[in-house]
């Protein structure tokens, strides 16, 4: 575990974050009348899709949705993938502007990054915007997180109070049993912000697919644990000053082992750079080689959609982050685009899985529920985007929020009072949407 100190602002740092702001942002006036007294607990779930509960896979999760507060599905931002929604989430920002473009991306300044490199994952320089955890601790509000991208960076020269650096084999419950000390915690250093997020239900829909008995094992997995944290804040008193928020990126789709088109098929490959594979590629043509890469990419295929980044459709909101290559190509639901030599190395029979395709489609939907004394008991919401998570965090901590792409008012059916949550008023002049 890292306990983080303020660090110096670079001016890089600061030239890369503003490229990636929005220009038209939603900044409510909170008018605080109260100390706030309730922690925030705020849970991810990689790669858990909406319609789990509806499977009866998860019943601890189901039950906690319907004592409290249950989204019919949380929509994704694009692309539909774990880094770029997981940041988006704690920031309010969509990818094209925080600047987590894709899991695999490239910067003119800064090179290649890839969600298994530590040495970019804890690089403030590529984390634009402002995490929930940085708002918190610039309002004093000590906050603490567990494998939640960005959180191992100094992002605006902060870090979380407690943090720890990402290892694959940390165990749901080694999580789950420093959250419950995070959160028994009391004292003015204690953590009101607790943040933490699992990954092995997505890793299990990756190589097995989402209808896989290997997926449902490890919902169960995560659903027991989330179980076993809320019965032990239960009993030892903390649940009527706790409120809890469970989440997942977005979904994840069955893809069958024979459903991957060889890049070499889609393109050249001598005359393109191709910045990333899978379900969303980027694509770079090299100088000389535009007009013919153009024309045998843009446009519909029977497995693939590609577009200019500047032709995308706007329903996205995806296109204008100059970490976005010239090119962006869509697999369609249930295909995969990989190198041949990849293909070669996958069994055509086996089952696989993966998240990346458009975030409407049902496969993409995201999970969203809270439960705790600031939200409704009983309450069913209609479908929400996950932009607007972000405000709601800010409410229930009652901080003021950063420059966001989220609609402030969307949850506020959620709360017990739309006016008031955690003892703060808010101010009903939201900035225009």
């Amino acid at each position: 575990m890292m306990i983080a100190r303020p660090l110096s602002i670079f001016i890089g740092t600061l030239l890369l974050a503003a490229c990636s702001i929005p220009t038209r942002l939603n900044i409510p006036t909170i008018a605080i009348t109260a100390h706030p007294k309730y922690k925030l607990l705020l849970i991810l779930i990689d790669g858990l899709r909406a319609d789990a509960l509806e499977h009866g896979q998860a019943p601890q999760l189901a039950r906690l949705a319907s004592d409290g507060v249950h989204a019919l599905w949380m929509t994704p931002s694009y692309p539909a993938l774990t880094l770029p929604n997981a940041y988006t989430l704690i920031t309010g920002l969509r990818p094209d502007h925080h600047g987590i473009v894709h899991n695999t991306m490239e910067d003119p300044l800064l090179g290649a990054f890839e969600s298994e490199s530590q040495e970019a994952i804890s690089d403030g320089r590529w984390w634009g915007g402002e995490p929930i955890w940085v708002s918190a601790e610039h309002a004093g509000i000590h906050s603490a997180t567990f494998l939640w991208p960005g959180s191992e960076a100094s992002i605006a020269g902060t870090r979380p109070s407690r943090w720890y650096a990402y290892n694959k084999h940390i165990s749901a419950d080694t999580q789950i049993t420093q959250a419950l000390r995070w959160l028994n915690e009391r004292g003015p250093d204690a953590p009101r912000l607790v943040i933490l997020r699992f990954e092995q239900v997505n890793t299990a829909g990756n190589s097995f697919g989402p209808d896989s008995p290997q997926y449902a094992a490890a919902v169960h997995m995560i659903d027991s644990a989330i179980g076993r944290l809320i019965d032990s804040l239960r009993q030892h008193g903390k649940l009527t000053d706790t409120d809890v928020i469970v989440v997942s990126d977005q979904g994840i789709a069955p893809i069958p082992g024979d459903h991957a088109v060889p890049l070499e098929r889609i393109v050249q490959l001598s005359d393109v750079h191709v910045v990333s594979d899978g379900q969303v590629l980027g694509i770079t043509p090299l100088p000389g080689h535009e007009s013919k890469v153009e024309a045998m990419l843009l446009g519909a295929h029977a497995t693939y959609d590609c577009w200019r980044k500047q032709a995308l459709p706007t329903r996205w909101h995806y296109g204008t982050h100059p970490r976005i290559p010239n090119i962006v190509c869509q697999m369609h639901e249930g295909w995969n685009a990989l190198s041949a030599a990849q293909i070669t190395k996958r069994h055509p029979l086996q089952m696989g899985g993966s998240s990346g395709f458009d975030p409407m489609l049902p496969s993409m939907r995201a999970i969203f529920l809270a439960n705790g004394p600031s939200f409704m008991p009983n309450l069913l919401l209609n479908p929400i985007n996950n932009v607007d998570v972000y405000p709601l965090l800010t409410r229930l901590l009652g901080i003021a929020m950063a420059p966001n792409d989220g609609n402030p008012r969307a949850l506020l059916q959620a709360l017990r009072s739309s006016n008031t949550a955690n003892g703060y008023t808010y101010s009903k002049r939201d900035a225009l949407h």
